[in-house]
C-alpha cells in the first residue's frame, strides 16, 4: 500500500466513553476509518503510523442518523468505524502525535 493511501484510511480516533472502556478491558482502540477501507488496510496504516503490532481488526458500518431541522428532514451521513485490537504490551499514546 502506497504512503498516501495509509494516511488517507484512518480519518480519526474515537474517544468516546464506551471506547475507552474498551480500550482498558480488551486493548482496542477505534478509529473513524474512510468508507472504503478494509481490514488489511486499516491493520497496516496503523501499525505504520504508530509502530504498535495489530491482532485483529474489526469494522463496523454505521448508518446516520435521521434528523429534523425545523421542517425539513435531513439525515447524517453514513460512516465507518474500525476496532483495532494490539498485541499484550503495545500501546497507542494519542499525546505524543499530533
Amino acid at each position: 500500500m502506497n504512503q498516501e493511501r495509509l494516511f488517507k484510511v484512518l480519518v480519526a480516533p474515537l474517544n468516546t466513553e464506551k471506547v475507552n472502556n474498551i480500550i482498558e478491558k480488551n486493548n482496542q482502540f477505534a478509529f473513524k476509518v474512510a468508507p472504503n477501507a478494509t481490514k488489511n488496510e486499516v491493520k497496516q496504516a496503523v501499525e505504520a503510523l504508530f509502530s504498535v503490532k495489530v491482532r485483529g481488526v474489526q469494522i463496523v458500518n454505521v448508518k446516520g442518523k435521521s434528523k429534523r431541522f425545523g421542517r425539513t428532514e435531513g439525515k447524517r451521513p453514513d460512516w465507518k468505524k474500525a476496532y483495532v485490537g494490539l498485541e499484550a504490551g503495545h500501546d497507542i499514546n494519542f499525546a505524543n502525535y499530533g
